[in-house]
């Protein structure tokens, strides 16, 4: 929230200079999906977000809620820059698949 000579205002945009804007930003995703981190069904590290269910009907339902919990927070995301329901992913220098986790 930033205060100016009429009002106070709370940015949508990213301002250029701003410092510790990733720390900030994980700070937010991990308030938005406290519960789901919580219970270990999501991971986040800054814009990754990865969803640990088994059941296909689970997961629709985790990401519906991760989409509407981003929204009412005024985050958006890009879908064609995301990979959905994938069953292997390259995250923090590793490779994890479904029976195991390997070195990139």
């Amino acid at each position: 929230m930033f205060t100016t000579l009429k009002e106070s205002f709370k940015p949508t945009i990213m301002f250029f200079g701003l410092t510790n804007f990733l720390v900030t930003f994980q700070m937010i995703i991990n308030k938005i999906l406290q519960n789901l981190i919580n219970t270990r069904e999501v991971e986040s590290f800054i814009n990754n977000i990865i969803i640990e269910t088994e059941e296909k009907e689970e997961k629709d339902k985790v990401i519906k809620e991760i989409v509407r919990r981003s929204m009412e927070n005024d985050l958006y995301v890009k879908l064609e820059k995301y990979k959905w329901k994938v069953r292997k992913v390259e995250f923090l220098g590793v490779v994890i698949e479904l029976e195991r986790i390997k070195k990139k």
